[in-house]
């Protein structure tokens, strides 16, 4: 049969054992992995492998060699517990063999863990699978998580207690990040929290983020709306370094300081304004975004702006003036024009 939404999440951390098989596939291996790591571990426990209780085989021996799975499906264990058998890399090649181990599987066999690619709807394997009452086909796609399922992520790691900007932000993470980086840091966060039962703030969830280049681009963005004009040679320097284009990153600066010129213009204030945004700013960035748009006021970020639309006019002209030299002068002009 066939599962999808949430009877589908919930599957893998609360499988059926009188099952018989498992099939996950999608076109990103990273995602069936760490659904697959979930399945095990909540099906035959942490110490399944050391027990000598899963048996891995890939799907090329079987198909050198189609008796290694049903052998593999009633071979007796030392340990007392569940046993799996989990096949990886599976295709409509192998829809054969599975059938007939299907057929020959008997109570007290182990449990058919099978990954494999995006599979269509006319799938051998995906047919094999979902014909049998007793077994299970699930999708994975490359959809976003909702909130429901970062939330449910989080708590499997011991994480509940956020504040509301802190779950805005790990909800934001969770959309925005690779499965794999979103995994590894709730690992890091519930390491930094260890024997810590104080509220999870932004702050805690920013220290433990992956910094990537987007990161980088902020901080160097930041480094201009604060008039720390000493730091914008080092760290455009460590950006052209790491291959980013003056051009993409003077777009970043425009949009920065153009949500900081619609704050400070706002009636009702900046705080207001950027909490109205769409995005919606909050957290550890908004209250900076707040500083920085009442420390500019509105008549010297449009001059900034100004400058900002005339060095991205540059650089996107066929001058032959070096464009990193272009964007380091208009940051360094720009960050000289914010009192301290």
């Amino acid at each position: 049969m066939k599962l999808a939404g949430d009877k589908a999440n919930n599957y893998f951390s609360n499988p059926d054992a009188n099952h018989t098989s498992i099939l996950i596939y999608g076109a990103d291996s990273m995602r069936v992995a760490l659904r697959r790591q979930e399945l095990l571990k909540s099906l035959i426990g942490d110490n399944a492998e050391e027990e000598m209780r899963l048996t891995r085989v890939s799907a090329s021996d079987l198909r050198k060699d189609p008796a290694l799975l049903l052998d593999g499906l009633k071979a007796s264990g030392f340990f007392p517990g569940l046993r799996a058998v989990f096949v990886e890399d599976a295709t409509d090649t192998i829809a054969a063999i599975i059938d007939k181990a299907m057929q020959d599987w008997q109570k007290g066999d182990a449990f058919l863990v099978l990954t494999a690619g995006q599979l269509n709807a006319r799938s051998k394997l995906r047919k094999t699978i979902e014909n049998y009452n007793n077994s299970v086909a699930i999708g994975i796609y490359n959809d976003p998580p909702n909130e429901k399922e970062i939330i449910s992520t989080a708590s499997k790691h011991n994480l509940n207690n956020f504040d509301n900007d802190a779950k805005k932000e790990l909800i934001a993470l969770g959309r925005s990040l690779d499965p794999g980086d979103f995994q590894q840091t709730l690992e890091k966060l519930s390491l930094y929290k260890f024997k810590d039962d104080t509220v999870i703030t932004s702050t805690d969830i920013q220290s433990c983020a992956p910094v990537t280049i987007d990161a980088a681009l902020d901080e160097a963005i930041n480094i201009i709306a604060d008039a720390r004009s000493d730091e914008v040679g080092p760290i455009l320097n460590r950006l052209f370094g790491q291959g980013t284009n003056p051009t993409t990153l003077c777009i970043a600066a425009t949009r920065h300081f153009r949500n900081l010129y619609l704050a400070a213009s706002h009636s009702l204030g900046p705080d207001v304004a950027l909490s109205r945004a769409r995005p919606p700013v909050f957290g550890h960035r908004k209250d900076r975004m707040v500083r920085q748009a009442r420390g500019w006021g509105g008549i010297r970020l449009e001059k900034a702006l100004g400058v900002l639309i005339n060095t991205d006019l540059s650089l996107r002209s066929s001058s032959k003036a070096p464009a990193q030299a272009i964007l380091e002068r208009a940051f360094i002009r720009i960050s000289m024009m914010r009192p301290k």
